[in-house]
């Protein structure tokens, strides 16, 4: 019994000290500089704008990628790459996903790809190089990140990477410094013709969030995004998509901050973008339709699945109708028509004169000879029978 009651406690000493090493790792993992992406503890409502839930076909073929763990790498230019020239050709490779446009539907998993903090440029073909052209001289910073066909992007691990090149000679611009926290705004841009509008952004070198007496030395360990929509401000304090309805027609203005935990924003290139959009609802673009749900989860299955075959919605003809009534027959006109005179019948009959008949008598024919008689030969004897 004893050697039983030792093993067990023995046991039970080496799952307790696996337990502590398993904790001890998950406390030094805090450290890590990429953010996890979290549930969002606010709700937006600020002025006319207002958060909604993401659209439901939007919902379920989010589920379609959710496996997908892309992996970005930027083949060129390499870092701190100096070109003595002003149009630098762009390589990049992707794994665990596959980069496409859907030729009906024109969406598809693609990349996001920002030079320096201008709008981002979204690539569908990976066969071809990115050409960049009329580039000032200097330092560039190019961020490259995957994003889901409606343009959200993957927040995994290595789904995002970022070069340092140079145009000619190196400078001091658009260098961010690799020890901050870094933004990258992604949405809203550019023309929209439905709401919810897309909100969505990536985070590089964020720390884990921490509350404030955990982390007192470091200001931005409590960090928030600020979002200020035509002058409405709002705070998000988790890395997470979400989508805002109560866009004015025609333009609006979209700014993003990186903000400490005083509200002050951390200073890092890049750090406050802003955009202007433009809303139209009358235009219906695929993206629109998929947002009001007015496409179907199979009719944007290609959208996600490049060997699913899409099939647009087609209305189909109404049938001409049959007519059911017998149509009125035409009247028979009794009036005979004017102006039209009746055909005289000719009451007399004409005389007609006989043919005359040509006969010759022909002089030529011999007379047919006279038949002769022929005596009958004496009659035979008769044979009496005397019996």
């Amino acid at each position: 019994m004893l050697g039983i009651l030792r093993q067990k406690l023995g046991r039970a000493f080496c799952i307790g000290l696996i337990a502590i090493a398993l904790l001890s790792t998950v406390s030094c993992s805090s450290n890590a500089t990429l953010l996890a992406p979290t549930t969002n503890n606010t709700t937006v409502q600020t002025g006319d704008i207002a958060e909604v839930s993401p659209p439901e076909v939007i919902q379920i073929l989010r589920r379609d990628l959710d496996f997908y763990q892309p992996q970005v790498t930027i083949v060129s230019p390499e870092i701190d790459e100096v070109f003595q020239d002003d149009k630098v050709e762009v390589r990049l490779q992707v794994r665990d996903l596959s980069i496409f446009k859907n030729p009906e539907l024109e969406l598809g998993p693609h990349l996001h790809v920002i030079v320096d903090n201008q709008p981002y440029i979204a690539i569908y073909d990976l066969t071809k190089p990115l050409t960049l052209p009329d580039l000032e001289p200097g330092t560039h910073t190019l961020r490259v990140f995957a994003a889901r066909p409606w343009h959200e992007s993957f927040k995994n691990a290595g789904a995002y990477a970022q070069t340092t090149f140079h145009v000619f000679t190196k400078t001091d611009d658009n260098h961010p410094d690799p020890a901050l926290p870094l933004l990258t705004y992604s949405r809203p841009q550019g023309s929209y013709a439905a709401e919810p509008i897309l909100l969505d952004f990536y985070l590089t070198n964020a720390p884990l969030r921490l509350a404030i007496a955990d982390a007192p030395q470091n200001n931005f360990a409590d960090w928030r995004i600020r979002c200020t929509i035509n002058g409405h401000s709002f705070v998000l304090d988790s890395w997470q998509s979400v989508y805002l309805k109560g866009f004015k027609a025609g333009k609006n203005w979209v700014q993003l901050e990186f903000i400490d935990s005083q509200g002050n924003a951390v200073k890092n290139f890049f750090n406050s973008t802003v955009r202007i959009i433009t809303y139209e609802p009358k235009n219906k673009d695929t993206l629109s339709k998929l947002v009001t749900g007015e496409l179907s989860r199979d009719a944007a299955r290609g959208m996600v699945d490049q060997n699913y075959p899409t099939t647009l919605p087609t209305t189909t003809p109404e049938p001409l109708p049959i007519p059911t009534e017998t149509p009125d027959t035409l009247p028979i006109p009794t009036e005979t028509p004017p102006n039209l005179e009746p055909l005289s019948i000719p009451t007399e009959t004409p005389s007609l004169e006989p043919l005359p008949v040509h006969r010759e008598t022909p002089t030529d024919l011999n007379p047919l000879p006279t038949p002769t008689e022929t005596p009958l030969s004496d009659p035979l004897p008769m044979k009496l029978d005397h019996h």
